[in-house]
């Protein structure tokens, strides 16, 4: 998206070849970007006098991502557009960047009052610039303004309460936007001068969501040591580290520049509290519940209401694979505990609907390598975010 914005040819080396990635690229060449590819480097051209609205939908597939973060894109766009996502994207809701959006004079109108897809947004050659604070943590949202603020009248300040992920505006950064970042608290303003971005040689580090479940699994796995390489060293994505590390886990860290490699091997955990804070986007708590499912002891994921706003309702996936584990699992408001079965317990043979949950199904996954096995409906959804999953977990054996 970034490099789409630019005027002249980006490179992209290691970008992910998921379905999520896939839609977003499809969006940006409607939107008059082209991209070719050439074995693993990407190239995106952006046109000299800017991206325009597309004749066609914008069929953002199951990715949040892309359809919140391409809100805060085309509304700098005059003209009307169109975004369209599959059921289970069309029922999550758009309003925390329909608001803001609208404070800064784009139009966004969708189904209902969380106003789901699809949406039709009426973009603006004038947008004006606002001083946001974000009610709740979502990088997304914070993406999307900031996205915005490229083409609006002077700086758009973001205000968040807890810090989250900074890929955005470190890329922003790297591609010559000027943004600045100020810790406030446990807090962060970010604040954005409107411009566009210059063409830039991108190279991708590896996704921590991803790393996060071959570090449960080397913990919980009976016989096991695991390095995961060059994985992206951002703080607000790599929660998941310290939490396992909390638990007991043999898992070190060594930074390498901005990155990580992560060593995970097999331990005897301990159950733990985790709050949603540590983990602003909550993506890695159904890895985590396995981890809790092996544990010895009560775990408690505290503040996690988030959770039944993904791909699937989580809240309820995550508590649902550690029953299938046979844990006792029990909610209270917005926080879940699960009682673990303890390291000495090898987990039996399951079987679980994942509903169509890349996360649940992963983590179910990690669970029936490390037991006896399982039998998981909707598994080919994995396509939308990690395609060669599998085969990356196939290897391992």
């Amino acid at each position: 998206m970034i490099s789409a914005l630019a005027s002249g040819s980006s490179t992209i080396e290691g970008l992910s070849p998921g379905h999520d990635v896939r839609s977003t690229g499809v969006i940006i060449e409607q939107l008059g970007a082209r991209r070719s590819v050439e074995g693993d480097i990407v190239t995106v051209t952006g046109p000299a006098n800017g991206l325009h609205a597309a004749n066609s939908a914008l069929d953002c597939g199951n990715s949040g991502t892309t359809m919140r973060l391409m809100c805060g894109l085309v509304s700098a766009i005059g003209g009307a557009h169109h975004l369209v996502g599959d059921p289970s994207l069309s029922k999550r809701p758009m309003d925390r960047v329909a608001v803001p959006l609208g404070l800064m004079g784009a139009s966004v109108r969708g189904v209902g009052e969380r106003i789901t897809a699809p949406l039709s947004i009426e973009g603006s050659w004038t947008l004006q610039a606002i001083d946001y604070h974000v009610p709740m943590p979502s990088a997304q949202v914070k993406s999307a303004l900031l996205f915005a603020g490229l083409g609006a009248s002077g700086d758009t300040v973001v205000r968040e309460d807890v810090r989250t992920r900074t890929t955005t505006e470190d890329m922003f950064a790297r591609a010559a936007i000027t943004v600045a970042s100020l810790c406030e608290g446990e807090g962060r303003i970010v604040t954005l001068k409107p411009g566009r971005p210059s063409p830039t040689a991108w190279h991708i580090p590896g996704d921590p969501s991803q790393a996060a479940f071959f570090c449960v699994l080397g913990a919980i796995h009976p016989d096991a040591v695991i390095e995961i390489l060059d994985v992206d060293a951002a703080a607000e994505r790599t929660g998941f580290v310290a939490v396992l590390q909390r638990m007991g886990a043999s898992l070190s860290r060594e930074a390498r520049d901005e990155r990580i490699s992560l060593v995970s091997a097999s331990s005897e955990l301990t159950a733990t509290e985790i709050h949603a804070h540590e983990i602003p986007s909550v993506d890695e708590v159904p890895v985590l519940a396995v981890a809790a499912a092996a544990a010895t002891g009560v775990s408690a994921f505290r503040d996690m209401g988030e959770l039944r706003l993904k791909e699937s309702d989580r809240f309820e996936g995550s508590m649902s694979l550690a029953r299938s584990l046979g844990c006792r699992v029990w909610s209270e408001g917005d926080d879940f505990f699960i009682e673990g079965l303890g390291s000495a317990h090898r987990f039996g043979r399951f079987v679980i609907e994942a509903s169509l949950d890349h996360r649940i199904v992963m983590s179910a996954a990690v669970a029936g390598v490390a037991g006896r096995g399982c039998s998981i409906s909707g598994a080919a959804t994995v396509s939308s975010s990690y395609p060669h999953f599998f085969r990356d977990l196939a290897s391992l054996q």
